[in-house]
């Protein structure tokens, strides 16, 4: 199979896809001001071919900040895609979508994955999907693009998530998810007095989740939702720890980027040395195929921050490429099989 990337900063479709020849897949990664444009531009350009889009940076060896990109597929892949609505309330009731979509493109533990592109209530729409792709042990990756909005084949939902299932021909498909922070210390907490609907943390072993933030890391209430950059929290879950990104200051309580529910285990996490995560990342892909054909992969926007901060993004995107054809965006959160994830990296390695 084969992946194609093309840009254009100054947000030119055509120039865009300038190259691009017979894709089965098309992915759109637009800016807030020219999406509902382009969504429209790329249906009359390509009107027989599937395409998922979504509001987000774009990137290869370089991001496209506030431009186009195009991700496409071709050569050698099957893929159907879809959309699922009203994901805030009732996403299950178009799960019949997908299930047929399985079953057409004959998708498998070994070939195959999904890729969705949410406006949100991640955690929701992943149980849902899961429901689908987990009884056949099917892979997903994706994540949340911005403004509350995706594409589906020249049309643009609100409260809705994108998906395409994409089965490799030519091979095996395999996702990973890397995480560049540890635990901090021994804390461990228990959440309570959270709002699922608003993402708030209210407190910790029953003091203010603000006050026991400030109190281990000694912030002020103005610095800590840049100091999430360095210690977020994490979930337990399972032999897996899943990162939850602080937004704000509400009140005594936290408001995050991911929902916390009453009773979740949570630890202090810090920052690693992500470079050296990022090489063990890269050495164990390379560990698994003997020939990569594209890697695609979605970055946090606290990633992205962070490695810019750090003068380390472009050198990031130059060791990513050098495994292979790899492309990807920068989204407001993470999935990774049925688990919504926060400050972290998401990929799939097509062989």
């Amino acid at each position: 199979m084969k992946q194609f990337f093309g840009m254009s900063q100054s947000g030119n479709l055509k120039e865009a896809v300038r190259g691009l020849n017979k894709p089965q897949l098309i992915m759109l990664l637009s800016n807030g001001r020219q999406f509902e444009a382009h969504v429209k531009e790329l249906s009359q350009l390509y009107p027989q071919v599937p395409s998922i889009g979504c509001i987000g940076m774009g990137y290869d060896t370089k991001i496209v900040k506030d431009g186009v990109g195009i991700v496409a597929f071709s050569d050698g892949v099957t893929v159907a895609a879809n959309v699922l609505e009203q994901v805030s309330t009732m996403p299950v009731k178009y799960i019949e979508r997908l299930k047929q979509d399985v079953q057409k493109v004959g998708a498998t533990k070994k070939d195959t994955v999904c890729i969705d592109f949410c406006s949100g209530n991640d955690a929701c729409v992943l149980t849902t999907i899961y429901s689908v792709l987990g009884d056949k042990k099917i892979s997903l990756v994706g994540g949340t693009g911005d403004a509350g909005m995706v594409s589906f084949n020249g049309k643009i939902y609100k409260d809705a998530v994108a998906y395409a299932l994409i089965k490799n021909n030519g091979g095996m498909v395999k996702v990973y998810k890397e995480n560049i922070y540890h635990q901090l210390g021994d804390y461990r907490f228990i959440a309570s007095k959270t709002d699922k609907s608003k993402y708030i943390m209210g407190a910790l072993n029953g003091k203010p989740a603000k006050e026991v933030y400030q109190s281990i890391l000694h912030v002020r209430e103005d610095e800590i939702s840049t100091q999430t950059f360095k210690n977020p929290f994490g979930k337990v879950n399972g032999d897996d720890v899943c990162i939850i990104s602080i937004k704000e200051v509400s009140g005594n309580a936290l408001a995050c980027f991911r929902q916390v529910n009453d009773s979740d285990i949570l630890m202090m996490l810090e920052l690693g040395d992500y470079k050296a995560v990022v090489k063990e990342t890269i050495e164990k892909i390379r560990g698994d195929f003997s020939k990569i054909s594209a890697v695609f992969s979605i970055n946090c926007l606290f990633r992205y921050k962070l490695f810019s901060k750090n003068n380390y993004m472009e050198e990031y995107l130059r060791e990513m490429g050098a495994l292979s054809n790899h492309a990807g965006f920068v989204g407001y959160g993470e999935h990774y099989n049925n688990r919504f994830v926060n400050q972290s990296m998401t990929c799939v390695v097509f062989e």
